[in-house]
């Protein structure tokens, strides 16, 4: 490219950076027309960081989420694969256990279907999915054809970002290079790759909630959004919380009550523990509940109302062996 030619991505550079009065928003088109120059390869790095902390500062808008979600999908190659629940697990565990991970195990051996993607150990002093998933023998696929295959045998598989949009967990992992999360962290919750029945969401910082929901409204996604203890899709028991939905291009919401008082940060995160309560050894009163409350949210994802969902839950609890 001659010097005197404009690089064709950066107006989208422009349009976020243009001083307090110059700037604004992308639209859905541009995020999308974006969001393919990425994944691509025709942006530069300089334009990449640059790209990244000016949404960061901005902060995304349901339209650029929405626009950056369809510019991933359609470079999605997998196989049509029939699952029920897709279940983000990105952000890691450092108050509580990963009770999450029970949840999707108990739901999984009960014959729901369920996706989990996740995006690398990138926060040192946290419990991610991928500490578990041996422990719980789910299979870290890498590829899709894997996928297929332990979702046929096992109800569960779960799936590096990195094996299916490399370009994303790049993003992801510029986190120590730039000091700060980019706006990847909260668009891999939309991504929904293998277009389940319902997306669980769970985004953990005040107003995304909001801004979620409203991007899959423009998505048209049937999903369901929480303020997920740590940023993971696990229901807080100990907090009366709202629920967020989207079906069909319509917002709708309801309160999911406290189930407990307020409970002490857990003093160590050892898989030990989780793993003494899956197998009945040990009882404890957060994480049992919270193992409940996540698995009736997903089972609320999928059709049942909020106390048969409470019910169905705590039957397949006690049968998840």
């Amino acid at each position: 490219m001659s010097e005197s030619m404009e690089h064709p991505f950066a107006p989208f550079v422009r349009i976020l950076g243009k001083g307090q009065k110059g700037s604004r928003g992308l639209t859905e088109q541009e995020a999308y027309q974006a969001m393919g120059m990425l994944l691509d390869g025709q942006v530069e790095d300089t334009q990449l960081g640059a790209f990244l902390m000016l949404l960061r500062f901005k902060e995304e808008t349901p339209e650029e989420l929405a626009g950056f979600t369809r510019a991933v999908r359609e470079r999605v190659t997998a196989p049509a694969i029939a699952v029920d629940l897709d279940w983000p697990a990105y952000a890691g565990k450092r108050r509580q256990l990963p009770w999450f991970m029970l949840a999707a195990k108990a739901l999984a051996n009960n014959g729901i279907r369920i996706l989990m993607h996740g995006g690398g150990r990138h926060t040192a002093g946290r419990m991610y999915a991928e500490d578990v998933l041996d422990a719980l023998a789910i299979r870290s696929c890498a590829s899709w054809d894997e996928v297929a295959t332990h979702v046929d045998s096992d109800n569960i598989a779960f799936i590096p970002l990195a094996v299916w949009m490399p370009r994303l967990q790049r993003m992801i992992d510029l986190r120590n290079t730039l000091g700060l999360r980019s706006p990847v962290h909260s668009l891999a919750r939309l991504l929904n790759p293998l277009a389940a029945r319902c997306g669980l969401q769970s985004i953990f910082h005040p107003g995304y909630q909001l801004v979620h929901q409203q991007a899959n409204v423009i998505l048209g996604d049937h999903a369901l959004v929480i303020k997920g203890d740590g940023g993971e899709i696990e229901v807080r028991p100990e907090v009366t919380d709202q629920l967020l939905g989207a079906t069909d291009g319509h917002a709708w919401s309801e309160e999911w009550p406290a189930q407990i008082g307020r409970q002490v940060k857990a003093p160590t995160l050892e898989i030990e523990r989780l793993m003494a309560v899956w197998q009945g050894i040990e009882q404890d009163l957060y994480g049992e509940n919270a193992i409940l409350a996540t698995m009736a949210l997903a089972l609320r994802g999928l059709g049942r109302e909020r106390e048969e969902a409470f019910s169905e839950a705590a039957k397949m609890w006690a049968n998840r062996h």
